[in-house]
């Protein structure tokens, strides 16, 4: 079984397999891209700001997913774990949610801006793929986010929010990342498709190319 991750820009992302469709953080107009109408069986919230929760976005009735706990969907398990963003409580609460399809597992930090607790990092367990905001200010910078691959130890990073043109946010560009964490060369490719034989042994860092629109100035 394969599962099929595309990059919308920002932290939204839809992971597709055989039975069942995710799309996490859908954003609005307001921060300078149009998003892709979308269908989806579920829709995950780390947040409720524009950069991530606009829902409506997202055709069909999917299922919503907006705080801890633990679900499952399709026979796929998913966990909702409460974190920060930087600054801990006063900077505002960030949902992370960790999927298990199968026998490959993805974990989504949305805007998470500060290492979790030692055990909640053993809580979330093993993680294949980690897709990482590496954009700085309210979420992890580019020496935290090598601090959080260190710990969790993924076999494949995408990195995520951070500067794209036409975005309205002020983020760090991922260069200071792929710098930092030695990957400078980073090719990007249009699709993420992953198995549990195509796995490295190895972390490597993808590259997504983001499907963005930059919004007209009618829209916003």
């Amino acid at each position: 079984m394969a599962i099929n991750i595309v990059w919308y820009g920002h932290a939204c992302f839809r992971l597709r397999e055989r039975n069942l469709a995710v799309v996490t953080d859908p954003y609005s107009p307001e921060i300078g891209f149009t998003l892709s109408r979308l269908s989806a069986d579920v829709v995950t919230v780390s947040h409720h700001m524009p950069g991530h929760d606009y829902v409506k976005a997202v055709r069909g009735k999917p299922l919503i997913f907006d705080g801890p706990g633990e679900y499952e969907v399709h026979n796929v398990f998913i966990t909702a774990i409460r974190t920060w963003h930087k600054g801990g409580k006063s900077g505002g609460p960030n949902t992370i949610f960790h999927f298990l399809f199968n026998n490959i597992s993805v974990l989504h930090l949305g805007d998470i801006g500060e290492i979790p607790s030692q055990d909640a990092l053993e809580s979330i367990g093993n993680v294949d793929v980690l897709l990482l905001p590496v954009g700085g200010k309210m979420t992890l910078d580019a020496s935290s986010a090598v601090e959080m691959i260190t710990f969790l130890e993924p076999r494949l990073v995408v990195p995520m929010h951070y500067h794209l043109p036409g975005l309205t946010i002020d983020l760090d560009p991922v260069d200071y990342f792929l710098s930092e964490v030695g990957a400078g060369h980073a090719e990007k490719v249009e699709e993420l498709k992953v198995t549990a034989s195509s796995l490295p042994s190895e972390t490597n860092v993808v590259l997504l190319r983001p499907k963005v629109a930059v919004t007209s100035k009618d829209e916003q």
